[in-house]
């Protein structure tokens, strides 16, 4: 069984592409994360293919956000594919919302903090409150699980942080922005390597580019599993 705490971000165009990248990695992968940029390729289609047919948990990435009753009727619709996660902004009427339309079934809601290709250059832009953003995302993630996320998103630079709130006692954390030692960063601005994103709390990371576009996506992954396996990502206080 390959180790579930790898999660393969399927950023190509479209289903061809990304049934021929499920192919290349084989057993290796059980999880993949599929995003907004591919839901007009059949990203839909895609994840009922890999869940129905060849047994892998999927995560949809949609980073939902709207008012309530919007939020609520989108997410009791994505819980009817008997998918595994799906991400929504970690404002609490929009968690709450998302926990209403995912009732009854088995998927679990994730609250994105603030998004890891963000800095606080980024944030001032957008208006966002002024202060560091460990502690805003702290604060966001605190108040995502009181609203009742079954877990967040944030960077591998917060997991730490997040995991020590009282709230993150058996919440998930998952960590985009994760890069193997010596891969280009691309549009991530807050990244770790897998095994340090594994030993600051992470229970799960993301990771895309540097799989998809390596000559040889398996050996890539290979190379990243091997990293989670490592003495470097043991955390003593999990």
């Amino acid at each position: 069984m390959a180790d579930d705490r790898l999660i393969v971000a399927m950023d190509v165009p479209n289903v061809v592409e990304g049934l021929d990248l499920a192919e290349r990695l084989g057993d290796s992968v059980s999880f993949y994360k599929i995003g907004l940029g591919m839901l007009t390729g059949g990203g839909l289609a895609l994840a009922n293919e890999l869940k129905d047919n060849h047994g892998k948990r999927i995560f949809l990435d949609m980073k939902l956000f709207d008012i309530g009753a919007t939020v609520e009727a989108a997410v009791r619709g994505f819980a009817q594919y008997n998918l595994d996660f799906l991400t929504v902004h970690g404002d609490p009427h929009v968690v709450r919302a998302a926990k209403e339309g995912a009732a009854g079934s088995n998927l679990k809601i994730l609250a994105v903090t603030i998004l890891t290709s963000l800095d606080r250059s980024d944030l001032d832009d957008c208006l966002i409150q002024k202060g560091d953003i460990p502690e805003l995302v702290q604060t966001r993630a605190a108040r995502a699980f009181d609203a009742g996320a079954d877990g967040v998103i944030s960077s591998p630079h917060e997991a730490s942080a997040i995991r020590a709130l009282p709230e993150a006692t058996g919440r998930l954390i998952v960590t985009p922005g994760v890069r193997p030692a010596g891969a280009e960063l691309g549009d991530q601005k807050r990244v770790a390597t897998p095994a340090n994103a594994i030993a600051n709390g992470a229970d799960h990371v993301v990771v895309g580019r540097p799989i998809w576009k390596a000559p040889d996506p398996k050996s890539a992954a290979a190379q990243i599993l091997g990293e989670l396996s490592s003495p470097q990502a043991h955390n003593p206080n999990r």
